[in-house]
């Protein structure tokens, strides 16, 4: 019985290893430079998900904020309108998540918002309304892979590759505004 104490949590780990290295070949740098464009463009930045991946967004957020960037997490009683010189990043692995599909064609299509989408259907309806796309690689919750699901259930891989590569973008956008985690500091939150 002893020996089969974190079996699974090794799968898990070596699941999440191949996930990076697949992410490391598979990412397309044209949409992230592109993206990365669009965050530096916008007055102000809004993310975006649910669930888990609404988790995510906000990590992002609150990286964004110690980066210096004016953003706001959709649903919060404390963010402002979202106007046409804005960016509305959404995380959706489906790309179908029915509240992030309605927000987005209201900011694109009625206020006339820059869209980004991080997905891994390029054919969804995120990805074909958004001005951006990077796709991410990953089982989704509606895949059925039983080896997997046992031990990354639903939306598991998506999500953690959307962290891991959005953190990843943190340490690029650090990088090009010459910022070091001493800068990031002075952002942080104090009253925690």
């Amino acid at each position: 019985m002893q020996q089969l104490v974190g079996a699974n949590l090794l799968k898990f780990l070596d699941v999440i290893s191949d996930q990076i290295e697949n992410l490391k070949k598979s990412i397309d740098m044209r949409q992230v430079a592109e993206f990365m464009d669009a965050i530096e463009r916008a007055r102000k930045i809004f993310v975006m998900g649910a669930g888990r991946s609404g988790f995510v967004a906000r990590a992002f957020a609150m990286r964004l904020m110690h980066l210096g960037y004016d953003v706001y997490v959709v649903g919060e009683t404390v963010t402002p309108r979202i106007g046409e010189e804005d960016l509305l990043i959404t995380i959706s692995g489906s790309g179908e998540t029915t509240s992030v599909v309605n927000i987005s064609r209201k900011a694109k299509e009625e206020i006339g918002s820059t869209l980004a989408a991080i997905t891994q259907n390029e054919n969804s309806t995120l990805a074909k309304m958004s001005d951006i796309v990077v796709l991410l690689n990953g089982k989704n919750k509606h895949q059925r892979d039983e080896a997997l699901s046992s031990i990354a259930p639903l939306g598991t891989m998506f999500e953690l590759t959307a962290l891991i590569f959005l953190d990843g973008l943190i340490a690029e956008l650090m990088s090009i505004k010459n910022l070091t985690e001493k800068d990031l500091e002075r952002r942080h939150a104090v009253l925690e």
